[in-house]
């Protein structure tokens, strides 16, 4: 994971909720993680990770407030909390 996934990471987890991250850079973040990328039907992203799967809306630049914390909550049940955006 390079300097640019952390601070991906360390923003999807800050408080409060940012709403200026990049689509982009959070897939490529999740995928530096492990996480397998999938198109789905519509407009639709899933990310599987862990055993864990979330379906994202895709965002032409910055995520929604909801989205980062839809992908906050499955980084936690994946394992992985803010801790390891620091450590990685």
């Amino acid at each position: 994971m390079n300097h640019k996934h952390r601070a991906v990471l360390e923003a999807i987890f800050a408080h409060p909720t940012s709403g200026n991250i990049d689509f982009k850079e959070t897939i490529y973040t999740l995928e530096s993680l492990g996480a397998e990328v999938v198109n789905k039907s519509g407009n639709r992203i899933g990310v599987t990770l862990n055993g864990h799967t979330v379906a994202l809306t895709h965002a032409h630049h910055d995520l929604p407030k909801d989205e980062v914390m839809q992908i906050k909550k499955f980084l936690i049940a994946c394992g992985i909390d803010s801790a390891d955006a620091v450590q990685s």
